[in-house]
């Protein structure tokens, strides 16, 4: 024990690095894995598998549950899977229509795995992959309902679950022009002319109108804000915005394939931690090679024992850093949409990939300790 039980997960910065802190009063690194979804072993080229070892989604929920844990992974992330993808604008994770990703587990799925997650709440349909987004008028009475419903119907549910390590908002939103040309009404030409006072002030909102129906059901868990697109940037005037009403910064980050790749997700992760003093989760990052099924799959790594090589120097560049508190994988299983995972389209894990990731996965909390 570190520091004093609480019941509910927080965080706390111990001898000036961040830890988050589990109900019991230990410090912890969550080690999360995302996008799991069985309907990616029930296409016609694997569903006699998911018969034949399954039969049922409980089940494989308790083998899913169980790959988790031999792999060192101590949380699980956000479920959605990515299921449809079109070409967009050179952006092969953009979708035409909001259909791009699966439905997420219920509460009683959660529970059933015994381990800690986290909750999503959409916001705001503007994702960075949403091909068809839907800015909301933030100071309008719709997106206060809007909000409150969201608390209604997750928060209150699991207010009290000390397996909920807290609430994400909007994954990748686009505070900046999307890839479909659009932006929150009257933002267009003031981001472009570079007077940002109209997205301070529409940031505010978003995020005050949110986080005090949340705060209405759930004063005990974490708000894990919004899943920002490091990749993408993050505007300073939402940083600022976002900073009084969440208590992690929460940011999608795919690295390089070298050093230098691993030091700039460094850097920029640290940048927008000071920024805001707030600690940083990870909240979706992965790697991929071609594969049969996915032969055009191309993140300059050859095969799975370059993507397990990846993991491990990419992750151990940033494990040390006083601001981590968590890092989540994408993803499980391969299918014909994202294209990667560390389980090929027949449910057997790449072992040169899944070994090395283990390992490290295990090691996680000795070397943040050690260090």
């Amino acid at each position: 024990m570190v520091s004093a039980p609480t019941g509910f997960f927080r965080t706390e910065r111990i001898d000036g690095s961040w830890w988050l802190i589990t109900p019991d009063g230990f410090g912890f690194i969550s080690v999360g894995l995302n996008h799991l979804d069985d309907t990616d072993l029930r296409y016609p080229h694997n569903f006699e598998i998911w018969q034949r070892r399954y039969g049922s989604r409980a089940r494989w929920i308790d083998a899913a549950t169980t790959d988790l844990r031999q792999w060192g992974f101590n949380t699980l992330g956000w479920t959605r899977q990515w299921v449809s993808a079109r070409h967009h604008h050179d952006i092969d994770w953009v979708t035409p229509l909001n259909l791009g990703h699966g439905k997420e587990w219920s509460s009683d799925e959660l529970q059933r795995t015994g381990m800690p997650y986290v909750q999503q709440l959409t916001v705001a349909e503007i994702e960075g992959w949403n091909g068809n987004p839907r800015w909301p008028d933030v100071f309008s009475s719709e997106f206060d309902e809007h909000c409150a419903w969201l608390a209604r119907e997750y928060c209150s549910r699991v207010a009290d679950d000390p397996h909920l390590i807290g609430y994400f908002l909007t994954d990748i939103p686009s505070w900046l022009p999307h890839a479909s040309g659009g932006n929150f009404t009257g933002l267009d030409d003031s981001v472009l002319q570079g007077t940002s006072h109209d997205l301070a002030t529409t940031a505010d909102q978003y995020y005050s109108t949110i986080t005090r129906h949340i705060r209405a059901y759930d004063p005990n868990h974490l708000i894990l804000g919004d899943r920002y697109n490091g990749n993408m940037g993050i505007p300073t005037e939402v940083l600022h915005a976002a900073a009084p009403y969440i208590d992690v910064l929460s940011v999608q980050y795919f690295a390089g394939n070298d050093a230098a790749g691993y030091a700039t997700m460094r850097d920029d992760l640290a940048g927008w931690s000071a920024e805001v003093d707030l600690p940083v989760i990870v909240a979706d990052i992965g790697n991929c090679a071609p594969t049969p099924l996915n032969p055009d799959r191309d993140c300059g790594l050859i095969d799975h024992a370059d993507r397990g090589r990846h993991y491990v120097q990419a992750f151990d560049s940033i494990v040390a850093e006083p601001w981590l508190i968590g890092w989540h994988w994408c993803s499980y299983l391969e299918n014909t949409a994202r294209g990667w995972g560390l389980k090929d389209p027949y449910d057997e894990p790449h072992t040169d990939l899944t070994e090395p990731l283990a390992e490290f996965n295990h090691s996680v909390h000795q070397r943040r300790s050690k260090r």
